[in-house]
């Protein structure tokens, strides 16, 4: 059966509401990706997430809410979680915390952790969708796992057209990169992964530096978007490139042309201009387009690692992981 596609209007987010309540899978556009969202406390909801993205059980869910009252039913936030929740929702900051006793997220969307990953997205057309359904919704990106994040409804019907119930289409995603995810756990917050939020930001707020994750190798992740492979196209990814080889697609970045572009299969420019945000908004959709040429190699021209340029290196050196 399609995958039905809903308006962005009040009649598609009643509709969107009324499936998730009932147990379906809907795609919601947030202001990073499109999530894949299903009712964070149905088991079987969860387990469909699961199912249609081909995703490891082992690694949990991001729930998100519409407002910080209802992240507190959700979580127990300490002092960090409370001010970085005030200083950043609604926006692109997940935070890991202990989970409430009572709370209505599953432990299969939890991953059998004790704690949680909690967020008020950015998107008024999100939270809109989420205080219709009435129920923390979780929502991984809307693709099959370890591939590109979808920032358009089109990307979104690509992958998964067909094994979910309906996409609510609100057009392109503004940020184009996934949340920044914090732990505030035991001792000081953890930076678990870059993105939309910049380190710089949360450590004004916090008025310290985030520490890094420190878990035993080989462990089960303790939020979303920590797996090694992630985010990756078919292609092959050659990081950090200054030369575009014979045959190859290139990701480029900035005004300056790489040697040998004239031996590009297809080249596009995340932002001839050097803009992080908007190399961020392009990033996954570029990737996308590059892959469907059907290079054996995507060359990456090199690309800064401050602001919003750790959390792009942080998505290109997972979809250039071995897998």
């Amino acid at each position: 059966m399609a995958t039905r596609r809903l308006a962005a209007d009040a009649a598609g987010i009643a509709e969107a509401g009324a499936l998730l309540r009932a147990g379906g899978l809907v795609a919601i556009p947030t202001e990073t990706v499109y999530g894949l969202g299903a009712d964070a406390g149905d088991p079987k909801a969860v387990a469909a997430i699961y199912a249609a993205k081909e995703r490891p059980r082992f690694n949990p869910l991001i729930a998100h809410l519409p407002d910080l009252a209802a992240a507190r039913r959700e979580g127990a936030f300490g002092p960090d979680a409370l001010a970085l929740a005030q200083a950043f929702w609604p926006g692109p900051l997940t935070l890991v915390v202990p989970a409430a006793a009572g709370g209505r997220v599953c432990d299969l969307a939890r991953a059998g952790l004790p704690s949680v990953a909690l967020r008020v997205p950015g998107s008024a057309l999100a939270r809109a969708v989420l205080a219709a359904a009435g129920c923390p919704v979780a929502a991984p990106s809307a693709n099959r796992s370890g591939r590109v994040s979808p920032t358009e409804a089109a990307h979104v019907l690509g992958d998964l057209d067909g094994r979910i119930a309906a996409i609510l289409d609100g057009g392109a995603c503004p940020v184009g990169v996934e949340s920044t995810i914090v732990a505030c756990l035991d001792g000081p917050p953890v930076l678990l992964r870059p993105g939309g939020v910049p380190r710089a930001n949360i450590e004004a707020v916090l008025g310290r530096p985030l520490a890094l994750p420190s878990a035993p190798a080989g462990s089960a992740p303790v939020s979303p978007g920590l797996l090694a492979s992630h985010y990756a196209p078919r292609a092959a990814m050659r990081l950090d490139a200054t030369e575009i080889l014979s045959g190859e697609a290139a990701l480029l970045f900035g005004p300056a042309a790489p040697d040998g572009l004239d031996r590009a299969l297809l080249s596009l420019n995340l932002s001839p201009a050097g803009d992080l945000a908007e190399a961020a908004s392009h990033l996954f959709g570029y990737l996308r387009r590059l892959d469907a040429a059907g290079p054996a190699v995507i060359a990456v021209a090199p690309i800064p690692a401050d602001g919003l340029g750790e959390a792009i290196r942080d998505r290109l050196c997972r979809a250039a992981a071995p897998r």
